[in-house]
């Protein structure tokens, strides 16, 4: 039966990530080296996750809206736009991103060898605007201390929260991806008293217990990144990480967030760096500043494998799935019947990233 198959969107935590963001050079080679790629990519990460089975290794490809009219053309998602620059009482800008490269396993050299190999594929086609390497740290913390991500839906809740569906069938098994790379003012945030710092999250920061509604306040982390609908929690899946430099006295935390749509992140930011209502901003951003902002589409995984033969977009919506077993390791994709319903993912069942 002919079926979608979403990239790894929700793949199980790791404990490495590499983030690239690149901009796509004018050259004439340009668009058919990003195509061939694209349809290698499956096949790239089964060769480099085969040597360690047990890596977890993953790898998300997203499209920006200038790139996607470049490499494909029309249709295009419905909601794909450029990032939103935000100026309230704190600045949320927007940055350069054509292709996003988010690439995850258990250990940081597999990271590193996909993000070489893809480097390595794409030469002169891109250039590399920002490249992070992210880690875990202790249980789950951020630089700041706190547990990131406790809320993470997982399971169906986490398919449902990030994979488009019959609102916009044709790329149906695609997702969005906001980035933003945060830079904190440790020796603010550290003069700051344990108990203020647990308001401004909204938990406490060593239970990670969420604090009571009525001893949260209005300007918390957790309340103004809480959107509902209708009554109902409008959910995103995360995975942050925190990165540093050391010697450059730089600490900061790389926020990723996959939804089926972007106006959910855009909402949460809006309330973050706006405040709700205004002027209610979120207390986090006094010490972590924003540095940069990029949109992308994330196409299903069938639609990258077709990309060197497929005349357009519309043919995902029915390919016969063709591709091998993945070693044991190495992260897979869950299937979408034609009938649009979404299957339980792989999100392993567990804390993940706020």
């Amino acid at each position: 039966m002919p079926s979608i198959i979403p990239q790894a969107v929700d793949a199980r935590l790791t404990r490495a990530a590499i983030f690239l963001v690149a901009t796509l050079n004018d050259r004439a080679d340009s668009k058919a080296a990003i195509r061939s790629l694209c349809a290698d990519l499956s096949a790239l990460v089964r060769g480099i996750g085969f040597r360690t089975l047990d890596g977890g290794l993953s790898c998300i490809m997203g499209i920006g809206a200038d790139a996607w009219d470049r490499l494909f053309g029309q249709p295009t998602p419905k909601e794909l736009h450029p990032f939103r620059e935000i100026r309230g009482v704190h600045h949320a800008p927007a940055t350069p991103g054509d292709l996003l490269f988010h690439i995850r396993a258990g250990r940081m050299d597999l990271c590193f060898e996909m993000a070489t190999q893809i480097i390595a594929r794409l030469g002169d086609a891109v250039s590399v605007t920002d490249e992070v390497h992210g880690f875990k740290y202790f249980d789950n913390r951020d630089l700041l201390g706190f547990v990131d991500g406790t809320e993470n839906p997982v399971a169906q809740a986490a398919i449902d929260a990030t994979l488009i569906g019959e609102e916009d069938p044709a790329f149906a098994g695609g997702s969005y991806v906001i980035v933003q790379k945060y830079l904190h003012d440790l020796a603010k945030w550290n003069a700051i008293p344990v108990e203020q710092q647990e308001k401004i999250i909204g938990r406490k920061k060593l239970s990670d217990i969420e604090l009571d509604d009525a001893a949260k306040p209005s300007f918390a982390h957790n309340v103004l990144t809480t959107i509902e609908e209708g009554g109902q929690q409008l959910e995103i899946l995360r995975d942050n990480m925190p990165f540093g430099d050391v010697g450059k006295g730089e600490f900061g935390t790389y926020f990723i967030g996959y939804s089926r749509s972007p106006s959910r992140i855009e909402r949460m930011l809006k309330n973050m760096f706006v405040g709700e209502p205004p002027g209610n901003y979120d207390r986090l951003l006094d010490i972590s500043h924003a540095v940069t902002g990029s949109l992308f589409f994330v196409p299903a995984a069938t639609f990258l494998d077709d990309v060197a033969t497929a005349a357009t977009p519309a043919s995902i919506t029915a390919p016969e799935t063709a591709t091998g077993e993945a070693p044991p390791g190495t992260q897979t994709q869950s299937k979408l019947p034609c009938d649009g319903s979404l299957p339980i993912g792989s999100l392993k069942d567990e804390a993940g990233h706020e």
